[in-house]
């Protein structure tokens, strides 16, 4: 099942994507699906970030490939950072390179969406608390990030984190290739097999130290080829079984 969050007629909604349309839900995903009798044409719609208004959880390095490529050794527990709700961006809108910056890269993730509280979730039952699979693109100041040392400014600018395009519900996360394309050139080529810790860990291990309610989003790191991006450059993610998020970068307007 592939679920969407969309705009039309200035309202906002979720909808199950089927065939061409789209079926109007009665209320957000979380918990019961409940299909009213309202559909939209899917190319009336606009896609927005498929996730709830709460936390956005990240796992840095945590591919053994990017591991390898950094020269790194692999981590003995996962590495976690937040960003802020107000960084979510939607498919095919434009992520905004701060005046500001010398340097914004793209990082192309496998993201989950929570669909009931979490709090001590064991791994062998992580999978009932997962909404959703989908897209998510951690773009990152990486000066800033040099900078400050710890990442919250860095990875926190609005438009920082594009998802989507829609969540698919039954999927295995286990060995999905994972690609980014920069104006259409592959830069990043791995495979969800090369994740340091699983999925079922990360939902455990972060539940452990903090509660996970609804619609809250956990993406669990980049592969290796991060790279930067430019005002009027197009980046695209894609991931097997879930499908494309793609966004255009535009320049800041200075005021």
């Amino acid at each position: 099942m592939r679920l969407v969050k969309f705009r039309y007629r200035r309202r906002e909604s979720w909808g199950m994507l089927e065939n061409g349309l789209v079926r109007v839900l009665k209320s957000p995903p979380f918990g019961r699906i409940e299909l009213s009798k309202a559909t939209v044409a899917f190319k009336k719609i606009t896609l927005l970030a498929p996730a709830g208004t709460g936390k956005i959880i990240l796992a840095g390095l945590n591919y053994k490939d990017h591991a390898r490529e950094l020269k790194m050794e692999l981590p003995k527990e996962p590495v976690i950072f937040l960003k802020p709700v107000s960084a979510l961006l939607g498919h095919r809108q434009n992520i905004i390179y701060p005046a500001t910056s010398g340097r914004v890269d793209y990082e192309a993730e496998l993201a989950l969406v929570i669909k009931k509280k979490a709090r001590f979730v064991r791994e062998n039952k992580a999978a009932s608390y997962i909404l959703g699979f989908t897209c998510l693109n951690d773009v990152t100041e990486r000066d800033l990030q040099k900078k400050d040392i710890q990442w919250t400014r860095a990875k926190s600018f609005d438009t920082f984190c594009p998802l989507g395009p829609w969540l698919e519900t039954t999927l295995d996360p286990s060995a999905l290739r994972i690609r980014s394309y920069l104006n259409g050139e592959i830069r990043q080529d791995s495979s969800t097999k090369n994740l340091i810790f699983s999925v079922p860990y990360l939902v455990s291990f972060i539940s452990s130290i903090m509660t996970l309610e609804p619609g809250d989003v956990i993406s669990t790191g980049t592969p290796p080829g991060v790279g930067s991006l430019l005002p009027g450059d197009n980046i695209r993610i894609e991931i097997e079984g879930i499908g494309t998020l793609e966004n255009r970068v535009a320049a800041q307007r200075r005021k």
